[in-house]
């Protein structure tokens, strides 16, 4: 991992710490900190081979398209089965466009929680000041497994009128490759694997469909999104932004093999869950010792 990315991390850490409360604090580092293990293992297995991507991530990317037009004709079906048009959810309030598919074993789950994390920090409230648009891009997934989704970040966000901001949906593959290449998703379905291959990211849109802002990866500052949700909701666009992609999948380019990759750093994620909660017990009873204790 590049120390200067290490080293920033860590001020932002300590910054944090001054402003809230421990719980806070670790859990936010718990999210921060998993992020930067993907970053350091998508980028630091074989260096030599960054910029040569093996056949089965050649052609799988998001490219930024600011500005562009979503089709708001499009049909889709909400969590109840509903038949819907992506204009439905536009007209007043900017929308964030989460792009997913619900069965996912890999990094799927980890964008969404992290979106979860950023807009429990923002103060804007899903529902009010904006929306949220989790949509699959698997023509298979069906409205129950949307609604089940949807009940459990609605209930795990906590805010009051998310359910009707926070809407889950699926549909069939003509309306799903229009509203993927519009936005620059490209992704690619791994019949061996019986898996999708895919980049990870967040769009912010204005109120009338245009595409305002691209966030990258898994980790998406509260901060920068807040600012996105500001400007998008005055019809400003964004500028471009590096692309830092992170790629779910089963390749791994320093073994040549499958399926190591992403699960090492979900166990090493989940390795440094168990240590920071450790640390978070440990920073509590000490604050919760006498002050002249020994």
């Amino acid at each position: 991992m590049d120390t200067a990315t290490t080293d920033e991390a860590w001020k932002r850490f300590r910054l944090r710490a001054q402003d809230k409360g421990s719980s806070a604090v670790w859990r936010w580092w718990i999210v921060q900190l998993a992020g930067l293990l993907v970053l350091s293992g998508a980028s630091g297995a074989h260096a030599d081979n960054a910029k040569v991507l093996p056949p089965l991530l050649q052609g799988i990317g998001i490219d930024q398209r600011l500005n562009e037009q979503v089709p708001l004709d499009l049909q889709f079906r909400d969590e109840t089965g509903k038949t819907v048009r992506l204009g439905d959810y536009f007209g007043k309030k900017p929308v964030i466009l989460s792009l997913v598919y619900f069965d996912c074993p890999m990094l799927c789950t980890m964008a969404e929680n992290s979106l979860l994390h950023s807009l429990q920090e923002v103060k804007f409230s899903v529902g009010n000041q904006f929306d949220v648009l989790t949509v699959s891009f698997d023509p298979h997934d069906s409205a129950e497994l949307a609604a089940a989704k949807k009940a459990v970040y609605v209930g795990l966000y906590g805010r009051k009128g998310a359910e009707r901001g926070w809407h889950f949906l699926t549909g069939d593959e003509p309306s799903i490759q229009q509203l993927t290449r519009a936005v620059g998703f490209r992704y690619r379905y791994d019949a061996q694997a019986k898996q999708f291959v895919h980049a990870t990211g967040i769009m912010v849109l204005t109120p009338q469909g245009k595409i305002a802002r691209y966030f990258y990866g898994i980790y998406y500052p509260s901060r920068d999104l807040r600012l996105g949700l500001v400007e998008a909701s005055a019809n400003k666009i964004g500028s471009p932004v590096d692309e830092v992609l992170l790629f779910c999948c089963r390749y791994d380019p320093a073994t040549g093999k499958y399926g190591v990759i992403i699960s090492r750093i979900i166990q090493i994620s989940g390795l440094m869950t168990l240590l920071s909660i450790g640390g978070l017990i440990l920073v509590l009873s000490r604050s919760r010792q006498p002050a002249g204790g020994l």
